[in-house]
């Protein structure tokens, strides 16, 4: 038997702008007239208020409420205790309880517990007041640790995303209070797997209770199969109390990611249980399997699986608002891609993700919301939030990978916003300078953070930051965010950098490009076009104008449409490009890919694929034809093609899935035009198999352009036994010969 159900505090609370000083002294006041305050719904953020839309905080919230009448259902009203728990609050605050101050917040992410026994017990109606503050984060160093929900690439600046976006309840336990608990599981295989559990309990007097442990695989009909139970007494001391132990399950039925096998889930539940009756219970669903990273080659239960991913932001920038089939659906998303991986790109989401993600079999690459550069301030924070979100979320078998710090540099791609010769040397001097040059950062907070993340966890790879390329002492560097043809270069130089420098695509943890999406809110002003305020723009949609303007010059169009399709169809070669190309490093060295990014949390012109409706850009359908599980990769032709030019072209299949293919044929075919209407067309094919989960090299594809052709075509066609064809076309420009 349980203890009394939660009271649920949420629904419509009543607030006010902090301004007045006197108003912040009296929050707390039960004689305080609020009637006149704005309504506001709890979970939710202020700005869905029109009152409060454009306001950063602080904002005063207030709500009342009666104690249940329940009270005595397990323990009489000397032994039950009650807590104000707060599951989430942005981004921090401070706790009044009829009058009585509780203590403060901080942490978007972390739930937060006040014992408030005693004051239930003088009165039946209570008041619950609380100021909640969230400011605007700026592009300089922060100790602010709000990650994507501050700052992104995924939007511009000006957001403000306060309140108290998670529920409010009331929860009721016998003498013995859970405060923290924790479930991971370090090992597993055919024959056994092991959860490791520690709670913090806490007690106002030394007793000796029971930890119940039981384990139930989650698809189990109710009485059809016994659960395991394991039972420990347990010597309480007055105060708080860490309990740690181990519970082992023989032939367990192993999770895998959907690429290798199936998903079974198990229910895990402790109790604490106090002469015979249950004075507080944690539960958890979770998934056995073990996970390495060998030089950033994924193995799961030993098996090798080479990662096609994408990072996701925030499902909205106000979380709390979106539905939980809003952010399950992202889930789904990257299962019709054929994804192995989503990164939780630089902020904790909604629960809704995780449980999608362990039931659909995608592995999450799991970034703390640390972003860029961070003030020395920010460390003790950093690593509270490390312990809370191995806290949170260590229990999800999804989570393959923990990294503490998204660009542990000073400033943001807003950088990339400036224009001209000079601008872009300044930013290669200070790309060069992030990455090779020690800093306070890199070097010390992210060191101490992933540490405690190993410390708490120690079940999954632990990544201190990731876009750090290789540097002296640390020549191994880390993931890298390779944006070839955007932020420098062009689409071509991404596979010429990993031919000179492979380190550099072991893990490709960030590419891609910015379009603005068809009729989007965030495109610019036609009627001004192309006489347009670039850094206004950039500041309100995130728009980087300085990649932009190279990519696609304003000026060179008529139309601002004509302008975003030209960076809409830059972007679908690019990705497409770009994740050919890793493919055919697969295991050689690259172990996988995330692309950026998967939608937009607000309007804006960022590199996302999908608009914050979910709109489609061209570049997801290139997308996921490049994630298909069988693929011919033929090298780009150069994006510079002269009248009498030989070709020479590297012709792979990749083939992903774990059987090998039998009977495929892979089709080349060039066609060229010439001044009148001239034309002319080669062929060229093989035949073969290809192993399972492997790159197979089939040939060199050969082409002479024709010293008078005007325009080149290169149509590769692999098709497979059943009459599965995958098509790939390239098309250029043909010049005179210099």
């Amino acid at each position: 038997m349980a203890p009394a159900p939660d009271l649920d505090l949420s629904g419509t609370w009543r607030a006010a702008p902090a301004d007045d000083d006197d108003l912040r002294r009296r929050i707390a006041d039960d004689e305080l007239d609020d009637s006149g305050w704005e309504a506001v719904t709890v979970p939710g953020h202020w700005r869905s208020a029109p009152a409060f839309a454009d306001r950063s905080g602080p904002v005063l919230y207030r709500t009342r409420f009666r104690t249940p009448a329940d009270t005595a259902t397990l323990w009489d009203d000397r032994e039950q205790r009650s807590f104000v728990v707060l599951d989430g609050v942005f981004a921090a605050s401070d706790v009044w309880l009829d009058g009585a101050y509780l203590g403060d917040t901080s942490g978007y992410l972390q739930p937060h517990a006040f014992e408030v026994t005693d004051t239930l017990r003088r009165r039946d109606d209570h008041l619950l007041a609380m100021e909640v503050t969230c400011g605007e984060v700026g592009a300089g160093p922060t100790r602010d640790l709000t990650g994507a929900f501050g700052r992104s690439a995924l939007m511009g600046a000006g957001h403000d995303p306060g309140g108290i976006w998670r529920p409010v309840r009331l929860h009721r336990t016998g003498p013995v209070q859970v405060r923290f608990s924790r479930l991971r599981c370090p090992r597993a295989d055919a024959e056994r797997a092991t959860l490791a559990l520690r709670v913090v309990v806490d007690t106002a007097e030394a007793r000796r209770v029971v930890l119940r442990t039981s384990v139930r695989p989650a698809d189990a009909e109710p009485g059809a199969e016994a659960p395991l139970v394991v039972e420990r007494d347990q010597d309480l001391a007055t105060g708080e109390n860490r309990v740690e132990w181990t519970v082992d399950v023989p032939r367990p039925r192993l999770w895998w990611p959907r690429a290798l096998g199936d998903q079974p889930l198990y229910d895990v539940t402790v109790e604490v249980v106090v002469d015979g009756r249950v004075s507080d219970v944690r539960s958890w669903r979770t998934g056995l399997r073990r996970v390495t990273l060998d030089d950033f080659v994924c193995r799961v239960n030993g098996e090798r699986l080479f990662l096609k991913g994408l990072a996701v932001g925030p499902t909205r920038l106000l979380a709390g608002e979106a539905t939980a089939e809003e952010v399950a659906a992202d889930v789904d998303r990257a299962v019709e891609a054929g994804l192995d991986l989503l990164r939780v790109h630089g902020h904790v989401a909604r629960p809704e993700l995780y449980a999608a993600a362990d039931a659909a079999g995608i592995l999450l690459w799991q970034d703390l919301p640390l972003q860029w550069g961070l003030r020395r301030s920010a460390k003790g924070p950093a690593r509270r939030l490390a312990r809370a979100a191995v806290d949170l979320l260590a229990h999800h078998p999804s989570i393959a990978v923990w990294c503490a710090h998204h660009e542990p540099w000073v400033g943001d791609p807003a950088t990339a916003r400036e224009e001209g010769p000079r601008s872009a040397r300044r930013r290669r001097l200070r790309t060069v300078a992030a990455h090779a040059l020690p800093s306070w950062n890199r070097t010390i907070l992210d060191r101490s953070v992933a540490l405690v993340l190993r410390e708490s966890d120690g079940s999954r790879p632990v990544i201190a930051h990731s876009g750090v390329w290789p540097h002296p002492p640390q020549l191994s560097g880390t993931s890298t965010h390779l944006w070839a043809g955007w932020r420098w270069g062009g689409i071509d130089d991404l596979p010429r950098l990993l031919r000179s420098w492979p380190r550099l695509g072991r893990f490709v943890a960030e590419f891609g490009a910015q379009s603005p999406a068809a009729d989007d809110p965030a495109l610019p002003d036609a009627a001004r076009w192309p006489d347009l305020d670039w850094t206004a723009l950039a500041t309100e949609t995130g728009l980087e104008a300085g990649p932009a303007r190279t990519v696609a010059p304003p000026e060179r169009f008529a139309t601002v449409e004509a302008w975003a399709e030209a960076l809409r169809d830059h972007q679908a070669e690019l990705v497409r490009s770009h994740v050919e190309a890793l493919r055919r490093l697969k295991y050689r060295p690259t172990g996988g890919f995330a692309a950026f990014a998967l939608a937009d949390p607000v309007p804006g012109i960022t590199a996302a694929l999908m608009d914050h409706r979910r709109r489609p850009k061209p570049a997801w359908d290139a997308f996921v034809d490049a994630c298909r599980p069988l693929v011919a990769v033929v090298d780009r032709p150069p994006a510079h093609v002269e009248g009498g030019q030989r070709l020479r072209l590297e012709a792979h299949v990749v083939n992903a899935p774990r059987r090998p293919m039998a009977g495929l044929r892979l089709d080349v075919t060039t066609s060229w035009t010439g001044p009148g209407g001239a034309a002319g067309t080669a062929r060229q094919g093989w035949e073969g198999d290809v192993d399972a989960d492997t790159v197979a090299r089939v040939g060199e594809v050969r082409i002479d352009v024709p010293d008078d052709a005007r325009a080149l075509a290169l149509e590769v066609v692999l098709t497979g036994p059943d009459g599965l064809a995958v098509t790939r076309c390239h098309r250029r420009r043909v010049h005179p010969r210099a």
